[in-house]
């Protein structure tokens, strides 16, 4: 993004509604996109207050191609995270948004070997409940078994995951009860993802398709609606 395009999304954004200080994501782990608003299937706003608790939902984000989880962990999510990229730079994560800041959202691509949720399955969710291979109330990849703590900016608890998920900024508008995603913090996945998968998202979405900005508006589904079975490990 060049400086003065950046500048005056930053001047734009700091005056925004229930959007943090923008100092707080003023580092080099910010990447600013175009604001997509979330809605739901038929297009109306989304209302956090119809949002389950602890619940997978899944919108696109920053491109038609790129999954994300939608949490609303139940529980104030309000202390900050210092987080460490692969290439061993630092980041910091200040927390949820919205009612208790317990809205999150974070990268559905797995950060180790780029497993995501696709219409036909998805290896990676978060849950409720431990199981024998994780703990409760944390995002699981059963392709490699990475776990990583939504309540910790998508840190990394155990598996061969090299860093945390990269996380959706979203700006809260407390008077409307509405979302929407401004940028990413942390290591983006998007390019090895587009390499990796290039010939089965042309297949699903068209070829280079899946790269298009998703534009003003993203629609948010249950995970359940969204992939046909989700593998539980």
């Amino acid at each position: 993004m060049e400086r003065r395009q950046f500048l005056g999304t930053c001047a734009a954004l700091s005056g925004a509604g229930g959007l943090p200080a923008l100092s707080a994501w003023a580092d080099t782990a910010t990447r600013f996109y175009e604001r997509a608003a979330l809605v739901d299937a038929y297009r109306a706003p989304l209302r956090v207050r119809d949002l389950k608790d602890e619940t997978n939902y899944v919108f696109h984000y920053p491109y038609a191609g790129t999954p994300c989880f939608l949490l609303k962990l139940g529980r104030p999510v309000e202390t900050a995270a210092t987080l460490k990229r692969e290439d061993g730079s630092t980041y910091e994560w200040r927390g949820g948004v919205g009612p208790r800041n317990a809205i999150v959202a974070f990268s559905a691509i797995c950060a180790h070997k780029l497993a995501y949720p696709t219409r036909d399955v998805s290896f990676i969710r978060y849950q409720r409940q431990p199981s024998s291979n994780s703990v409760a109330q944390a995002i699981h990849c059963c392709a490699e078994h990475s776990v990583y703590d939504p309540a910790s900016g998508a840190r990394v608890v155990s598996g061969p995951a090299p860093q945390p998920l990269a996380a959706i900024l979203l700006e809260y508008d407390a008077g409307q009860d509405t979302l929407a995603a401004v940028g990413t913090l942390g290591a983006e996945q998007f390019d090895a993802f587009f390499r990796k998968y290039e010939f089965k998202l042309a297949m699903e979405y068209g070829e280079g398709k899946a790269r298009r900005p998703v534009g003003t508006t993203t629609v948010v589904k249950e995970l359940a609606q969204y992939c046909r079975q989700t593998i539980q490990c």
